[in-house]
């Protein structure tokens, strides 16, 4: 079993690319399961035709700990299983311990046990690597492999640096190593040379580019997955791309994060900071 992470900057696309990709490895044939981490408990309703999930969280706070599996995850498109790790109370508490105590549980209620028979473990985690549970999943090897979701966007790409200095943080101690970039196209100048160009500075490669496409909002409108509300159109084959890449992908490294610098004068270099007064 291949254990996923997707990050990014908030707002970014990483659930819209994370259940689009879940739903092309689903069609692929392969048994995946996604763990959103992010409070908001939004990371599967594309999967679930919008269909509002307990989280583990609010489970647990109903139900004590006595649950079972099957009062944590649903399955969605494709026969994937849903999970929702949820969040504490508004102005209570961290966000982060949802992660935490979703995989602890997962873990205990035999989720990854081998009678599953998983391909894939993908977890959705929020924003940036900037508290101790929202970096779980690489600081103690919850995931094996990331991906990180950007764009040619100076702060996409501020915020995708900054996850890779947490993943060459915790690689030796996690074991962890970065899959490459996922660029969520937002029609930027250069867009594609820079990510990869980026990709390149940082050690690693541009896995796919995602064009934009309004598609990806006409299936959200939806409720759905753009592979589930229209297989034909052009925007599935590109999350089909992205799937394929991910499934076949062998090259998992220690990035080099950029210094801030140098990463201000790669965006310089094509031109998106000429006349900003910076």
């Amino acid at each position: 079993m291949r254990k996923v992470a997707i990050y990014g900057k908030g707002g970014i696309g990483k659930s819209t690319t994370t259940q689009n990709t879940v739903a092309a490895l689903a069609e692929m044939g392969k048994k995946v399961m996604v763990v959103g981490c992010d409070p908001k408990a939004d990371s599967t309703r594309l999967l679930l035709h919008g269909l509002a999930q307990k989280s583990v969280l609010d489970t647990i706070r109903e139900e004590g700990e006595d649950v079972e599996l099957e009062d944590i995850r649903r399955a969605g498109f494709g026969d994937c299983m849903c999970v929702e790790s949820g969040g504490p109370e508004p102005g209570v508490g961290c966000a982060g311990r949802g992660i935490i105590t979703s995989i602890n549980l997962l873990e205990q209620l035999g989720a990854y046990a081998e009678s599953e028979a998983l391909d894939y473990a993908f977890y959705d985690v929020l924003g940036d690597v900037v508290c101790g549970g929202f970096a779980m999943p690489i600081r103690q090897g919850k995931a094996q492999e990331i991906y990180i979701v950007c764009s040619g966007e100076m702060m996409a790409m501020y915020a995708a640096n900054n996850i890779c200095k947490g993943v060459r943080k915790f690689a030796d101690s996690g074991g962890v190593r970065l899959g490459g970039l996922i660029c969520n196209s937002r029609k930027v100048d250069n867009e594609k040379e820079m990510i990869e160009e980026f990709a390149k500075r940082l050690g690693t490669q541009m896995i796919h580019f995602v064009p934009r496409d309004n598609d990806v909002q006409r299936a959200e409108i939806r409720k759905m997955t753009v592979i589930d509300w229209s297989p034909q159109c052009t925007q599935a084959d590109e999350y089909r791309q992205l799937a394929r890449n991910i499934d076949g992908n062998d090259m998992f490294v220690v990035p080099q994060p950029m210094a801030i610098e140098d990463l201000e004068a790669l965006l310089m270099d094509f031109g998106l900071l000429e006349g900003a007064g910076a």
